[in-house]
């Protein structure tokens, strides 16, 4: 997905690029996080880097809202959360889905009404049912991209290969890949991406800023870290 051309038009417009990534249904702080950065959806362009389910408070919630910034023009990404999400769900196997639960799937599911040692038992079976809205937000989620661009950056949720081409990556890797994307990239566009901690790449829970032009933004407010916020092209960071 290239936010360009036509999106030009829009780029020029906009006042700041925000970028956000891993949510971890931590509806409240996130909302607390666009309120810090002043975010107004008719003069900034929001990115949001994926993985709006499993482990927090309310991973439903954080899909809608999700889907209600992309309504209002955001830019929305899919995480490895979502991706293990719909190989449980979709592909409905047992296997597939206890690797989602031991991801934190199961608080996805109960935010649904659904209880996973239910799921679990039922989910290879025609009997089992998932409610409209999980049905309905799993469609959603299987047509996000996987990556996006523009003129200056490259918006990801895990990461790139360093020695492929971005048109010839398959989705897993923009979804899971770590090494050899920290040590390795070398390209000429800023990659901004989600997925690993910054706690894992430096000694805080600040956005990370590589000097191979890679910036990490993932506080692991999930594990008792921050959320983070960059702006764009200030580099200005917010946090909750």
């Amino acid at each position: 997905m290239i936010v360009g051309e036509s999106e030009g038009i829009l780029l020029q417009a906009v006042r700041r690029l925000l970028v956000i990534s891993d949510m971890h249904g931590q509806i409240d702080a996130f909302n607390a996080l666009l309120e810090k950065a002043e975010f107004d959806a008719s003069e900034d362009l929001l990115f949001l880097l994926g993985d709006y389910v499993d482990r927090g408070q309310n991973p439903k919630a954080m899909v809608a809202k999700a889907r209600e910034l992309e309504k209002k023009g955001a830019i929305v990404l899919k995480g490895n959360h979502e991706d293990m999400m719909e190989k449980a769900l979709i592909g409905r196997k047992t296997e597939s889905l206890a690797h989602w639960a031991a991801n934190g799937g199961a608080q996805t599911l109960s935010s649904y009404g659904l209880d996973f040692k239910f799921v679990y038992q039922n989910i290879e079976s025609d009997s089992l049912k998932l409610p409209d809205e999980l049905l309905d937000d799993l469609s959603w989620i299987e047509q996000l991209n996987v990556y996006a661009q523009t003129e200056h950056y490259i918006f990801v949720h895990a990461g790139i290969d360093p020695d492929k081409k971005i048109e010839d990556t398959d989705e897993e890797t923009f979804l899971w890949i770590r090494e050899p994307f920290f040590s390795g990239y070398h390209g000429d566009k800023i990659v901004i991406f989600g997925h690993t901690p910054t706690m894992n790449l430096q000694q805080s829970c600040d956005i990370f800023f590589g000097k191979n032009k890679i910036i990490g933004i993932d506080g692991g407010s999930v594990f008792g870290g921050q959320l983070n916020c960059l702006e764009l092209p200030s580099k200005a960071t917010f946090s909750v």
